[in-house]
């Protein structure tokens, strides 16, 4: 199995993942912060799909000029963006093959180039931190009066 195959493979495995930790962000609190100097949980959330779009980016044209757009009003627009992101990078990984896997991509911010490196190496530090922030998520989910959802296995709410 190639790391291309593996990663294709691993994002079908946490792919409703992130969506049960999104879907159970409690509506009206997305401006929620546990400390003034932590990212609100709707910035959080929208940002997992924000690095999904520029992951579709990378695979498809080994490119990326980062955008962020406003946070949609809700968790569950941000929870159907999220769905529609990943259906287009499971069809955008579909159609890729493991030399696009190895060419190099460029990702900018404005007109300054910030990364080059694989499109692998990238799509897996991109989806690495994601992981993480879906991670900073599960722990506001409780204090914002939600139900942590189980991922790798059961949540003291999920028992």
């Amino acid at each position: 199995m190639t790391t291309r195959e593996f990663f294709i493979k691993q994002f079908k495995a946490e792919r409703p993942k992130f969506l049960k930790v999104i879907r159970a962000l409690p509506e009206g609190q997305l401006d929620y912060k546990p400390h003034e100097r932590s990212s609100s949980a709707g910035m959080i959330a929208w940002f997992l799909v924000l690095e999904i779009r520029a992951l579709v980016d990378m695979v498809k044209s080994s490119e990326n000029h980062w955008q962020q757009p406003k946070v949609p009003t809700t968790f569950a627009a941000i929870a159907a963006e999220y769905e529609k992101t990943a259906d287009e990078m499971e069809a955008a990984l579909a159609s890729t093959d493991d030399a696009a896997w190895e060419r190099d991509s460029k990702m900018y911010v404005g007109d300054r180039l910030v990364r080059t490196a694989p499109v692998g190496d990238t799509v897996w530090d991109f989806f690495f931190d994601a992981i993480h922030h879906r991670g900073q998520l599960t722990t506001y989910i409780r204090p914002m009066g939600g139900k942590v959802p189980s991922t790798y296995g059961p949540s003291g709410d999920s028992k």
